[in-house]
């Protein structure tokens, strides 16, 4: 027997592609749909609203079909309440809990729409005191009210903006260099638009940025207040230090590029010189550490967070391993972000993209195509990837925000 819905959909539904994608979704599960209302924005702020009947073979395809159409921001016209059910013990969901998306959420309480608050991806939700709030599976806990199935939910897809223009670059891979100087004027544009509007800058990065001559540029930028904190894992901090300390990187001589005598040890030279002095903090206030990105952070006061990895060396006295406390670092400094700059890291950009929410931009630099592709393709227009040479961007980047500071 064939089953009926009715849902909505409200938003830039026509310049985001997201009115042909549910069309093609519907049609994709064997599905019919009929317009039953239309209405076009006529301005840049004004959204478009959709009144689509579907129709299926079955209530397992259309199960299968309100699923993927509540990512793409359609909602059951007459949906009612969403479902709430009570955890019975310690990060053990119920089976049908709603896991979320990046997008902005809200849940239908009450009779009224409710935003989600901390919005990430593959979350749940918990209904407390009449909030709704993102929440880890890992962080449930036992009389927990969390949603469950997919009634009385709304998604909001981040849309295209008919006029914006500082993140309209880079649909694609970057290859010539007048791409890559439009890609870092852009970035510089954000990065002051950003500013402007009172949001934090973060910075994922990646030991690439220390091998390919970019630490000095990431440090003037932090120097210059463009940076309010610094996420990476242990092996960016230890090139940065052993760079500082004994002027390689890998131990390569940073000054010519040739193989330093024995140089293999010096990123375990660098390791022992931080235990030695306690700390990278203690290490910069003694005066034993006095250049580089880490102690950059240490004297502008911009706190910097690295992850450890089973393959550390070390690792440095400040690296966090225990993965959970990592974590939880990481999503501390990434809120009221308005813009992330990962620089040469897939594992840390990838995991920084999955904690935020879908109208964070992220501006994804790498030489490999494959790292910038993944973390770009996020959704409508949040990420964009710059494929070139991570120093040879970062400075760029500061060559463009020295010029146009005042």
């Amino acid at each position: 027997m064939s089953t009926q819905e009715v849902v909505e959909a409200q938003g830039h539904l026509v310049d985001s592609h997201i009115l042909e994608q549910i069309f093609d979704t519907v049609v994709e599960f064997q599905g019919r749909f009929e317009v039953e209302q239309f209405r076009i924005g006529r301005t840049n702020s004004e959204p478009s609203y959709l009144r689509l009947k579907v129709e299926t073979p079955g209530h397992e395809l259309m199960s299968q079909l309100l699923a993927q159409l509540l990512g793409l921001g359609c909602s059951r016209a007459e949906g009612g309440d969403a479902t709430l059910e009570t955890v019975g013990r310690d990060r053990c969901a119920p089976e049908d809990f709603y896991s979320t998306t990046n997008h902005r959420t809200l849940v239908r309480l009450g009779g009224e729409w409710i935003e989600v608050r901390n919005q990430r991806m593959d979350a749940l939700i918990v209904v407390e005191d009449g909030a709704a709030y993102c929440r880890r599976l890992r962080d449930v806990r036992a009389g927990d009210r969390v949603v469950t199935g997919m009634r009385g939910i709304r998604v909001v897809p981040e849309s295209k903006e008919r006029d914006r223009l500082a993140f309209a670059f880079m649909s694609n891979g970057i290859s010539s260099e007048r791409q890559v100087e439009t890609a870092v004027r852009q970035t510089a544009a954000l990065i002051t638009q950003t500013r402007a509007e009172g949001k934090r800058i973060v910075v994922v990065a990646g030991p690439v940025v220390v091998h390919t001559g970019g630490a000095s540029a990431l440090a003037s930028l932090i120097r210059a207040g463009l940076v309010d904190a610094l996420l990476a894992g242990n092996a960016l901090g230890v090139h940065d230090v052993e760079a500082a300390l004994l002027g390689t990187s890998l131990g390569v001589r940073q000054n010519d590029g040739r193989q330093e005598e024995h140089g293999h040890r010096n990123h375990m030279r660098a390791i022992n010189a931080i235990y030695h002095a306690g700390g990278v903090k203690a290490a910069v206030e003694s005066g034993r550490l006095k250049s580089g990105v880490l102690y950059e952070c240490v004297r502008a006061g911009i706190p910097f967070v690295l992850a450890g990895s089973l393959r550390d060396d070390g690792p440095l006295p400040d690296t966090l391993t225990d993965m959970n406390q990592a974590q939880d670092a990481y999503a501390g400094q990434l809120r009221g972000a308005g813009l992330v700059l990962c620089l040469g890291s897939m594992l840390h950009s990838i995991a920084t993209g999955n904690m935020l929410p879908s109208w964070v931009k992220i501006v994804c630099v790498d030489i490999n195509p494959a790292v910038a592709t993944k973390v770009s393709d996020r959704g409508t227009g949040q990420a964009v990837g710059v494929v070139t040479d991570v120093g040879l961007f970062l400075d760029l980047l500061a060559r463009a925000l020295t010029t146009a500071a005042p």
